[in-house]
């Protein structure tokens, strides 16, 4: 339930600050998107692991976090329990998440600093 309540809320502080005009709407736009495709990546992934039929590298979940898609994983980590036990997965993704919350920092401070 925490991951779910940690990317709802970020989720909604992103939408928070488009609307108050901090961020450009793309950003929302982008961090929906993708983590609706991360998701679905996550319950494709899921799915084949139980059938044992050709698994999602780990590396394009990597990717797919790393571009906006980490709440979407964190939610189907939790939903599907899948990919939240191995520690060098977890400890990639994490770092996946740092580094996209660095950028989205990144572009908000950029952005302010305009004005």
């Amino acid at each position: 339930m925490p991951a779910i309540l940690i990317a709802t809320l970020f989720l909604a502080v992103t939408c928070g600050l488009a609307a108050a005009r901090a961020l450009p709407i793309a950003v929302p736009v982008v961090y929906i998107t993708a983590s609706l495709a991360t998701f679905i990546a996550y319950a494709i992934d899921k799915s084949a692991a139980e059938r044992g039929a050709w698994r999602t590298r780990e590396r394009t979940l990597h990717v797919l976090a790393v571009i906006g898609g980490w709440p979407g994983a964190l939610v189907a980590q939790t939903v599907f329990r899948h990919k939240s036990r191995k520690p060098s997965f977890r400890l990639a993704f994490w770092a996946t998440v740092a580094l996209n919350c660095g950028a989205m920092v990144w572009l908000w401070y950029r952005s302010w600093s305009v004005f």
